[in-house]
């Protein structure tokens, strides 16, 4: 078993079960992309196993704080069992889950989506990629399913020196779905739709959002970074007289037309805009338009926190620009998908925003990620999904 000692001092992440072991904090060792490691304070206390990947500038991920446990194919099914398990004492209401969230499932760069009787996986690190087919076959054996899709195309892949890789690693088939949640019927593609298909994360918040619109009856809504429609279903769901979606393609907005007709909502009610956001909210003031409710669920503008100052600025013209188009009682659903943007910083960015736009604005609600997306008490990067609901102030 190869070794890698750390630096004085460096222990303590591991200490605290924290997963990540970086670069800067390596005295000495090595080993092969994904092999499994021990990992050792500078005085040779056990610290943790893990995998280690020698391109990445988080060199090993933890695998297990136990020095008893061993990696192999039946720490493997246990840890899925434990994650699968998990799910199925939540609930969810919906035929698409996250199984497997990475880190917090202790698998780290590991996440598995469940639509139907069909999985699909992303393996985002060495460790995962080298267990990927005792992985697959212990999902199959655990869920029941015979088709598993991979979408590791997450540009994380390419830290890790890993090529994009998509296909079906199990089965064959159709790789159109629709899926169900609080009774709507949205359909994707997990072969070319966003992350493993759909955003699954924003379940909860699309459920906000028709149950604000039911209670206060907007009369429009604009959706911003629409993508195929989810949180349009839910406010025309909801009662909103007008919904107006924005999205940069034109794929995504023809599915978006079609999640509405699949719901049997009026078209008539709806506009679809193949337009940039920031350039159509810009003329929309211009313009003196003004919403009763705004979502802005943009794409992910800060992977890192070295990313983070120049996302911060983007993230404050966004929600600048939409409180100018709120009237006294509007509302804004404010969200950011970033790892690099915490929560307290989202915070003060939104709330620079509605200084800059001249507005007070109260928060009503703050949305995460939906219960099949945890994060450990130990492993505060997990939460990556941050939203705001907010009301301007009369």
């Amino acid at each position: 078993m190869k070794i890698i000692r750390l630096k004085p001092g460096k222990e303590r992440s591991l200490l605290r079960r924290h997963p990540w072991v970086f670069d800067g904090a390596i005295a000495k060792g090595g080993a092969d992309a994904g092999e499994t490691v021990r990992v050792e304070s500078h005085d040779g206390q056990f610290l943790a196993w893990g995998a280690f990947s020698p391109q990445s500038r988080i060199r090993v991920r933890a695998w297990s704080f136990d020095e008893a446990r061993r990696i192999d194919a039946a720490f493997f099914h246990d840890t899925l069992r434990r994650a699968i398990g998990l799910r199925a004492r939540m609930g969810i209401d919906s035929n698409g889950l996250r199984l497997v969230h990475g880190e917090s499932d202790g698998l780290p760069g590991l996440v598995v989506d469940r639509y139907g009787d069909t999985l699909v996986a992303q393996f985002g690190a060495t460790g995962v990629e080298r267990w990927k087919t005792v992985i697959a076959d212990a999902l199959l054996a655990l869920t029941g399913c015979e088709r598993l899709y991979e979408r590791s195309d997450a540009s994380a892949r390419s830290l890790e020196g890993l090529p994009e890789v998509t296909g079906w690693l199990r089965g064959s088939g159709p790789t159109g779905f629709e899926l169900t949640e609080h009774g709507w019927r949205l359909g994707l593609d997990i072969a070319t739709g966003h992350k493993t298909g759909y955003y699954l994360d924003q379940r909860d918040s699309r459920l906000a959002l028709h149950a604000h619109t039911r209670r206060l009856r907007f009369g429009t809504v604009l959706n911003c970074f629409s993508y195929t429609g989810g949180f349009s279903v839910a406010a025309l769901a909801g009662g909103a007289g007008h919904v107006t979606s924005i999205d940069s393609s034109g794929p995504a907005l023809a599915q978006a037309r079609e999640n509405l007709r699949l719901n049997g909502l009026d078209l008539s009610r709806a506009a679809f805009l193949d337009a940039d956001v920031n350039s159509s909210l810009r003329q929309f003031v211009a313009e003196g338009r003004q919403f009763d409710a705004i979502v802005l669920d943009p794409p992910k503008f800060a992977p890192t926190a070295a990313h983070a100052e120049r996302a911060a600025r983007a993230y404050k013209d966004l929600n600048r620009l939409a409180f100018k188009l709120l009237p006294p009682g509007g509302m804004l659903f404010t969200f950011s998908c970033s790892g690099g943007i915490g929560v307290e910083l989202f915070h003060k960015i939104v709330a620079s925003a509605a200084l800059d736009a001249g507005v007070d604005a109260a928060i009503l609600q703050r949305l995460g990620g939906a219960c099949d997306h945890p994060m450990t008490v130990a492993f505060p990067e997990g939460e990556y999904l941050k939203g705001l609901v907010l009301m301007r102030q009369l």
